[in-house]
Formats: C-alpha cells, structure tokens, sequence
C-alpha cells in the first residue's frame, strides 16, 4: 500500500473507532497509538492541548517529551499561533525549534479547531528521517484533525 491509501484506510478506521466518543483523552490516545501503528517510520506520535495559555502534554507514543510549549515557541508552539499546519522537512533549520529529542529530524504539526475556530490542541509527528512529510500528510492529517474537531470539539 502506498502512503495515500494507507491514510484512506486508516481515516476510515479512526472514524469508526471514535464515532459517538466523548471522553478527550479516550479518543486521542487511541487516534495517536493508530498512527503511531501505521507508520512505522513515525517515530513520535502525539497531542499537546492548549491549557492555560500553553500546550500541554496530551496522549502520546514514543519517548518522553516536553510537557510545556509556549505560544509561538517550536513548531509547535508555531502551529498554534498561526492556526496552519507546520511541515518541516529538517528540525534544525526551524528557528526556534524545541529539541524535545536529539532524535528527532523532521516534523509535522497540524493544528486542532474548534468549531469556533480557535486552536485546542495540536497533532504533533516527529519521523528520526529527514523529509518524511509531504502535502499526502498534511492533507490527511488535517482530515483526521478535522474529524477530531467534529467528534470532541464541535
């Protein structure tokens, strides 16, 4: 299976599985662990949610992480201020970026509204590769983000 049909089906499998569920924490760690599960090359899979006026640590797979970003601090901290999914092909030429793990190489972070349009959280995928993500993640991730938001956030 190539990336684009790998997502369609994992789309169509997340949407059953958090159909009808309420409970925030629930939904988005088993959304992270059925990512995480497959793309084997994603090597941190996880969510920050905005809690007083930081992201903080939500739901994850992979290693131990920061638990606090600032606004506008990181791609992440980046993602949430500008509201736009953040695709970074080399973590080192991101200014400002937050070495949360040496291992880390390139990102993406997508963005969560609510239905009001403000950012709640944050999708965050670190790969150990250089340019692991394209506009196939950005598309489906901000899909998958999209049916996080009518799910819990609506």
């Amino acid at each position: 299976m190539n990336k684009q049909e790998t997502y369609e089906q994992l789309l169509q499998q997340i949407a059953a599985l958090i159909e009808g569920e309420t409970d925030e924490t629930s939904v988005l760690a088993n959304v992270s662990a059925a990512l995480h599960e497959a793309f084997a090359q994603f090597f941190w899979t996880g969510f920050y949610l905005v809690r007083q006026n930081e992201l903080r640590l939500g739901p994850f797979q992979g290693t131990v992480a920061c638990m606090h970003i600032q606004h506008g601090r990181g791609v992440c901290g980046t993602a949430w201020a500008e509201a736009l999914t953040q695709v970074v092909p080399d973590v080192e030429q991101f200014p400002g970026h937050i070495a949360c793990s040496s291992l880390s190489r390139s990102e993406i972070v997508v963005p969560i509204m609510n239905n009001a349009h403000h950012v709640v959280g944050v999708l965050d995928i670190d790969s150990k590769e250089l340019a692991t993500f394209d506009d196939t993640d950005r598309h489906y991730l901000e899909r998958l983000c999209a049916m996080l938001t009518a799910v819990l956030y609506a």
